[in-house]
């Protein structure tokens, strides 16, 4: 799929613009999706009234983080900011109260 969609970029008559617009919105997009996931799974998992804000603000800093980098930097790939983006969320989800209750739990 990524070489296909890297295809269909290439193939088009876009400038350098439009095309470093296109990718930032791409990562912006995957940043939002992954935001609103782990929000809803740590809304179902946690707690009444235990939920997580500051790791939440610290995944959306991150993301911002990680957009802003994409925008700057051209020779950033999609590829390497939605992944250096998807660690930084499972490294955040790990060290919230849900998951290490649960590592708690295999571990007995």
């Amino acid at each position: 799929m990524k070489s296909s969609f890297l295809d269909f970029l290439k193939s088009q008559k876009m400038t350098a613009p439009m095309r470093k617009a296109l990718e930032v919105w791409i990562v912006a997009g995957f940043v939002v999706l992954t935001a609103a996931s782990f929000t809803y799974m740590e809304l179902v998992t946690s707690a009444e009234g235990q939920f997580p804000f500051f790791h939440l603000g610290c995944l959306l800093i991150g993301g911002l983080a990680v957009v802003s980098l994409k925008h700057r930097y051209r020779k950033i790939y999609i590829s390497e900011a939605v992944g250096a983006f998807a660690l930084f969320a499972v490294l955040m989800s790990l060290f919230t109260a849900p998951v290490a209750e649960a590592l708690r739990n295999i571990v007995r």
